[in-house]
């Protein structure tokens, strides 16, 4: 299949007063596997459907390979969608229903005979093609749906939230089918989804929007290491968020005024940093739990706090700490026979500061 690129430029979208999209600036390369994460209401879903056709944008572009499809109809632009429900005609069996687009297309029997066996094949349901959706399982119902978008060939392939309807364990399954299908066709897909964890695994890049607004655009290591602001510091993984202010710099150090903890000590780094307020952030698996007394290596920085309850989560421990009126996360990696430290413990926490980011709020 031919791999095409996907650009959107300046692209806003209001209904009424209320602005769905701001400004939207995105290019997604040629054979890329690309995600669009957020929350609920972030205008994920709308993007998509922009793309699609199915609504229209009032200003900027949308560009496949370098050409406008703007006011292109959405059965014109040759793009396959899977939506979050399938959308499987109950009526049709499985082959009827994956052979629907080339029969509208008017394509010969031969070809809609070779083309659906082939997409039946493709995604393990080669045997299935007489039975009815009804008597498939929720993945095998997720198969068919992407059996019949891949048969028409399209130039983009986009997927709306395709796994929240699986269980747990399918949904990790289908995940890597779908990763493995993209790689074997070299589709440029793009992907919606709220959930981070589909997001990581999946996606060459991601876009992360709220409010309809691009927050960020990397990988997956990119935005969790390197996040821009505070709500991608929060969106993607989970972050101790600090809200404080950065004091004049000393020499080599300079300190950090962190609300309801104090002012906490840092070597001056490659990170450009003026004086004025800001947000400390740093992963729980990043923070090591120590009980208190016990003796600590002098590069972290460590604070001092009181556990006020854990999670064991199988590999790790979660633990919430309050450290002066600050509520913190910390991840202990689990051993057998390792004891759980109780509430009402004091505990002291070393956070390596190499691994803190300072972000604007």
């Amino acid at each position: 299949m031919n791999k095409v690129s996907l650009e959107a430029r300046g692209i806003g979208l209001s209904y009424g007063a209320t602005r769905v999209l701001r400004d939207i600036h995105l290019r997604v390369e040629p054979g890329e596997f690309f995600a669009l994460l957020g929350p609920s209401g972030s205008g994920k879903s709308t993007l998509l459907r922009l793309i699609a056709g199915f609504a229209q944008h009032q200003s900027g572009e949308l560009l496949v390979d370098g050409q406008d499809i703007t006011g292109v109809p959405p059965h014109a632009r040759n793009v396959g969608m899977v939506f979050q429900s399938y959308a499987l005609w109950p009526h049709l069996n499985v082959w009827d229903n994956v052979a629907f687009g080339l029969v509208e297309r008017r394509e010969s029997r031969e070809q809609i005979r070779s083309k659906t066996a082939a997409a039946l094949d493709l995604v393990g349901l080669g045997d299935y093609g007489q039975r009815r959706p009804s008597q498939l399982s929720g993945g095998q119902q997720q198969r068919v749906a992407l059996a019949r978008t891949i048969v028409i060939a399209p130039r983009l392939l986009l997927l709306d939230e395709p796994l929240s309807n699986l269980d747990k364990n399918l949904r990790v399954q289908m995940r890597d089918e779908i990763r493995h299908l993209q790689r074997k066709l070299g589709l440029t897909t793009i992907f919606v989804t709220h959930d981070q964890e589909e997001a990581m695994t999946t996606a060459d890049r991601m876009a992360v929007l709220d409010q309809g607004v691009l927050q960020q655009v990397g990988t997956a290591a990119e935005l969790f290491d390197f996040p821009v602001n505070r709500f991608v510091a929060g969106f993607v993984g989970t972050a101790n968020l600090l809200d404080g202010r950065v004091l004049q710099a000393q020499g080599d150090t300079f300190g950090f005024d962190a609300q309801g903890v104090g002012v906490l000590g840092f070597p001056r780094s490659a990170q450009v940093l003026q004086p004025g307020p800001a947000v400390m952030a740093f992963r729980p698996h990043q923070v090591e739990v120590r009980p208190a007394g016990q003796a600590r290596d002098a590069s972290r920085l460590w604070l001092q706090g009181q556990v006020e309850g854990a999670e064991f989560m199988g590999e790790r421990t979660r633990y919430r700490v309050r450290v002066g009126q600050a509520l913190l996360v910390a991840d202990q990696t689990h051993a057998a026979g390792m004891p759980l430290i109780g509430a009402g413990q004091e505990v002291q926490l070393g956070i390596d500061r190499a691994q803190v980011r300072f972000l604007d709020r």
